[in-house]
């Protein structure tokens, strides 16, 4: 009896180890599918003004949610404001300018003009005369030369002066030269550009979330100088949201651009992000010391980004997840984001 007791034992072991090893033994890896590990990742915005001056108000604090194009904080506005009125009056007094020489010289002017050589020739011929009778008094030897030579004198200045008023007339009837003209328009061209230098300093002045996002920090506070080498706020987009994620190069064959997706998190284990593969890095590293054991971090694999859905904002940066992606399907490269079509 004995040796058939310890024949049934020795067949019980035998069967239970059989049994271990049949339920224990790892299943085969799936072909069709690849299943990720990664963390969700973000881009982030340092929001700050372009030039220098005191911050006057700011309307966000953190984990405010902002839309695009709201207003979240605006500078001293004061200075701003002078120099953009000083640009808008040289601008305004460049255009006169211009519209002066463009419209050439006013009737009146040239009636001034023809009335002042009249005048100039009459006394033109009053000098002459003058000369004339003094040059027969001396010729007489009724009046010293010298007073010969202050008429011819007088008579010289007066032609001068009458041929310079008839170039001064000729000038009236011609307007201004082509140069003059050309030369205004450029000076009004810089007072334009200088007037919107000015306004658009006014604009930065007010600072404007450039995207969908959430506010991170908000680092200075009304009264603090602000510039472009100091952020004001950190604004965290919430548009795109992808996981980032690596694969090894033996699977990187069979993954293409545009492949959906399946994103899964530990913070919502009954829900399912749909998601699709948005970047396939061209390049090899290290496998990230934060992914993978020390035993597998000497492996090289590629960063893939698989882009989620994420339409009630649950999917936050550093979240772990896990993505699933069936190989058998077809990429949908050239489409555009499968949010948008579900």
């Amino acid at each position: 009896m004995r040796p058939l007791k310890i024949i049934i034992i020795l067949a019980l072991i035998a069967g239970i180890a059989i049994a271990a090893w049949y339920f224990s033994r790892p299943e085969p890896a799936d072909e069709n599918s690849l299943t990720l590990y990664g963390n969700i990742d973000i881009r982030q915005v340092e929001l700050s003004f372009h030039d220098a001056e005191h911050i006057a108000a700011m309307h966000a604090r953190e984990g405010d949610r902002a839309k695009k194009g709201q207003l979240l904080a605006v500078q001293d506005l004061e200075r701003f404001r002078y120099a953009m009125d000083s640009a808008e009056a040289r601008l305004e007094a460049q255009r006169q300018v211009v519209a002066r020489l463009e419209a050439g010289s006013r009737i009146e002017d040239i009636r001034k003009a023809q009335a002042d050589v009249k005048s100039a020739q009459a006394t033109v011929a009053f000098a002459q005369k003058e000369f004339d009778r003094i040059q027969e008094m001396v010729r007489r030897k009724s009046m010293p030369v010298q007073a010969l030579d202050r008429a011819r004198s007088e008579l010289n200045e007066a032609r001068e002066k009458m041929r310079s008023l008839k170039e001064l007339h000729e000038l009236a009837v011609i307007g201004p030269r082509v140069e003059d003209i050309a030369e205004a328009r450029a000076l009004l061209k810089a007072a334009e550009s200088a007037f919107d230098l000015a306004k658009k300093a006014w604009q930065d002045a007010h600072l404007y979330a450039p995207a969908d996002g959430i506010i991170q920090d908000r680092i200075l506070e009304p009264g603090d100088m602000a510039d472009i080498r100091t952020p004001v706020y950190t604004l965290a987009l919430t548009d795109p949201v992808w996981a980032r994620t690596y694969v090894p190069e033996n699977r990187l064959g069979r993954l293409k651009y545009g492949m959906p997706a399946r994103i899964r998190t530990d913070s919502y284990p009954d829900k399912v992000y749909d998601g699709w593969v948005g970047f396939i890095s061209p390049t090899a590293e290290f496998t990230p010391k934060t992914v993978e054991t020390p035993e597998l971090r000497t492996s090289l694999v590629y960063q893939v980004r698989v882009f989620a859905c994420n339409p009630q904002n649950e999917l936050r940066l550093g979240m772990p997840v896990t993505v699933s992606i069936p190989l058998d399907s077809s990429s949908e490269s050239g489409s555009s984001s499968p949010c948008k079509e579900r």
